[in-house]
């Protein structure tokens, strides 16, 4: 079965981490009401890693805060274009975008993705 994947990464100040959890958890509720397959939302653990580009130094992360790493399943591209169309004319959706983020919006990282391997 073809799938695709939004993927995130971003950093948050650690003193808005429950304010960004609030948000996320709405947000996933309206992403599956809306038909995504999967939404999942992760808080950064085991960041010291010796090799490669650890994430929080991709996110730019600040002293003070935590990376979050977030992933919502489609069924397709076609299917992920009439899911976030949907979404973006939700009016939860559209109240959240007029309130100030709890995080740098722009220092997210995003991007569809995909999947060409899957168990």
């Amino acid at each position: 079965m073809a799938r695709y994947v939004d993927g995130f990464v971003l950093p948050v100040p650690k003193k808005h981490f429950a304010a960004y959890k609030k948000m996320a958890t709405l947000a996933s509720k309206v992403w599956k009401q809306h038909g995504a397959v999967d939404y999942l939302e992760s808080v950064g653990d085991d960041l010291k890693i010796g090799m490669g580009t650890p994430f929080p130094r991709a996110a730019r992360a600040r002293k003070g805060e935590t990376v979050v790493f977030s992933w919502i399943l489609y069924k397709s591209k076609a299917h992920r274009n009439a899911v976030n169309k949907k979404v973006m004319k939700d009016p939860r959706i559209a109240a959240m975008m007029n309130e100030k983020m709890p995080f740098d919006v722009k220092r997210m990282v995003m991007g569809g993705f995909r999947v060409f391997v899957e168990i």
